[in-house]
C-alpha cells in the first residue's frame, strides 16, 4: 500500500509528545497496556452478550517480549478485540476526537502533568514514539478473516499492509531507539508494569531468558521463562485491609489521569439482597469541563468485573459529576442499556446508596475546616445544584452548604448561623448580589450592623435560586 500521511493534528501531537514528555517516557508502556486492557474488555463483553461471539475462543492476556542487542525491540501482544484496516487508519492515522485541539492547548510544559493528559484525551498510543524510531502494529479483528500490519516511523506517515495472522488480537512491535533501549530489559519492564499497571484486571506475562550459572559462577546457559508480572485483580475488589493509602492514590491517578493525589475517597461493599462495590474519589481540583454540558463522566460501571461503560451520566446525579471512580454490581444484566440504567430498580438503589456514601464522606471532610474550605471553593456550587435538584438528599446537602457572613471571615454553615441567633430572632437574613465587597458596603446592611444581626453574603448567582428551596 502507498504511503499515507498523518492527519495534521497527529503530526503536531507527535512532535509535542516526543519533545515535551521525554522525562516521563516510561508512560508509553502504561498507555499501551491500558489500550490492550480496553481491547480485552471489549472482546470479553461481546463473548458474554452477543451470539455471534459466544463461540469464539477467548483467553484474555497480555504478553510482553523483548530482544536485546544491536536492534532492540519490545513487543506487546494482547488477545483482545483487534482492529480492522479501517480501525487502524481511523485510530492510528487520524484523530477524530473533537477534544484533540483542546488537548494540544492544554499542554503545559510540565511533563508530569502532560503525561496524564495524554491518557485523558485518548492519544496515549503516540507516546511510544518517544522510545521507538519504528512501530509495527499487527492486528486481526474478531470475526474477520484478514489481518493487517500498520507501520510508521512517527514522522513521514504510515503504511498498511495485509498480513497473515491467525489469532485475533493486536501485536505492537517497538523498534527501540537509543532513548528507549533500556526497555529491552526484564527488570525495567517489570518495575514499570508494577508501577503503572499492577491493577490491570487481566494477566500480564513477561517472557525472558534466565541465565544459569555453575558452582564456580560461570554461565552455563540460558533458559526461556515466562512470569506473570501484575496482580491481575480488580483493585476495588481487593480487601480494604490489604490496601495502603499509596495504593489508593496510585490507582486514582491511573483511573482519572490526574497528576495530583485525590482529596479523599470512599471504598465500600454492600452485601445481602443487593451486592455491589463502589470506590469513589473526590479530586482536589475541579476538571476544566465541570460546567460544560458535554462534560466527561468520571465513573466506570462494571458488572461482575466486566467493563460496561465509562460514558454514562446516569450513574450518579449531575451535581456529583466531579466524583471519579468505579461501580461494580453483581445484580445488573451484562447487556445493560442506557434505558435500563435510567429505569432499573437495582440501579436506582445503587445510585441512592452511592450518593449517601459520597455525602457521608463529604460530611467527614467538613469537620476539618481548612480541608473543607479547599473542597468548597472547588465544588461548593455543585452542592448548591444538588439542593435545587434533589429531594431525597436535600437535608444532607443543606447541612454541607457554606456561606460568607458579616460576622466572620471564611465560610459559615446555616447551623453556625442559627446557633448564634438571639432567642427572639425568627429569620435567617441574607443579601444577594455578585460582588462580595459591594454587598458588604451596602447601605441595606446598616440597620443589621447596628442591631448586631448577622447577615449572610450571597455573591454566587445560584444562591438566589436555591435559598427558597432550602428546608
Amino acid at each position: 500500500m502507498s504511503q499515507q500521511n498523518f492527519q495534521t493534528e497527529v503530526s503536531q501531537l507527535l512532535h509535542l509528545i516526543i519533545h515535551s514528555l521525554y522525562s516521563q517516557k516510561e508512560i508509553f508502556l502504561r498507555e499501551l497496556i491500558s489500550n490492550s486492557s480496553d481491547a480485552l474488555d471489549k472482546f470479553k463483553y461481546l463473548t458474554l452478550t452477543k451470539d455471534d461471539f459466544k463461540s469464539m475462543k477467548f483467553e484474555p492476556k497480555i504478553d510482553l517480549l523483548f530482544e536485546e542487542g544491536d536492534n532492540p525491540t519490545l513487543t506487546i501482544i494482547d488477545t483482545g478485540i483487534g482492529m480492522s484496516k479501517k480501525d487502524l487508519k481511523d485510530n492510528l492515522g487520524t484523530i477524530a476526537r473533537s477534544g484533540t485541539k483542546n488537548f494540544l492547548s492544554k499542554m503545559s510544559g510540565d511533563a508530569k502533568q502532560d503525561s496524564n493528559l495524554i491518557g485523558q484525551f485518548g492519544v496515549g498510543f503516540y507516546s511510544c514514539f518517544m522510545v521507538a524510531d519504528k512501530v509495527e502494529v499487527i492486528s486481526k479483528k474478531a470475526g474477520q478473516k484478514q489481518a493487517h500490519r500498520w507501520v510508521s516511523d512517527g514522522k513521514s506517515g504510515y503504511e498498511i499492509f495485509s498480513n497473515k495472522t491467525e489469532e485475533t488480537g493486536t501485536t505492537i512491535i517497538l523498534h527501540l531507539n537509543d532513548e528507549g533501549k533500556e526497555f529491552a530489559s526484564r527488570w525495567k519492564i517489570q518495575s514499570t508494569v508494577k508501577k503503572y499497571s499492577d491493577h490491570i484486571d487481566f494477566p500480564i506475562f513477561l517472557s525472558y531468558e534466565d541465565t544459569e550459572y555453575d558452582d564456580d559462577g560461570k554461565e552455563k546457559g540460558k533458559t526461556p521463562k515466562t512470569d506473570q508480572v501484575n496482580d491481575a485483580t480488580a483493585f476495588w475488589k481487593r480487601p480494604k485491609n490489604e490496601l495502603k493509602k499509596k495504593d489508593y492514590k496510585e490507582f486514582y491517578k491511573t483511573l482519572s489521569y490526574d497528576a495530583d493525589d485525590p482529596l479523599d475517597w470512599v471504598h465500600s461493599t454492600a452485601e445481602g439482597t443487593l451486592e455491589f462495590t463502589v470506590l469513589f474519589y473526590i479530586p482536589k481540583k475541579a476538571p476544566a469541563d465541570i460546567f460544560r454540558a458535554d462534560y466527561q463522566p468520571g465513573v466506570k460501571l462494571y458488572v461482575n468485573r466486566v467493563f460496561i461503560t465509562d460514558d454514562e451520566k446516569e450513574l450518579l446525579p449531575t451535581w456529583l459529576r466531579f466524583v471519579k471512580g468505579v461501580i461494580d454490581s453483581s445484580d445488573l444484566p451484562l447487556n445493560v442499556s442506557r434505558e435500563i440504567l435510567q429505569q432499573n430498580r437495582i440501579m436506582a438503589k445503587i445510585k441512592s446508596n452511592s450518593v449517601k456514601k459520597v455525602l457521608d464522606k463529604i460530611k467527614t471532610i467538613s469537620k476539618n475546616k481548612d480541608k473543607y474550605e479547599g473542597f468548597y471553593n472547588e465544588f461548593g456550587r455543585l452542592l448548591k445544584e444538588g439542593v435545587y435538584q434533589e429531594f431525597e438528599h436535600k437535608e444532607a446537602l443543606t447541612d454541607l452548604l457554606r456561606f460568607k457572613s458579616t460576622k466572620e471571615d471564611g465560610y459559615v454553615s446555616l447551623q453556625d448561623y442559627v446557633d448564634r441567633m438571639d432567642s427572639d430572632q425568627k429569620f435567617i437574613y441574607y443579601i444577594t448580589g455578585t460582588n462580595d465587597s459591594a454587598l458588604r458596603e451596602s447601605p441595606l446592611l446598616e440597620m443589621y450592623k447596628e442591631k448586631d444581626i448577622e447577615v449572610l453574603i450571597l455573591d454566587d448567582e445560584i444562591d438566589e435560586i436555591i435559598m427558597p428551596s432550602i428546608p
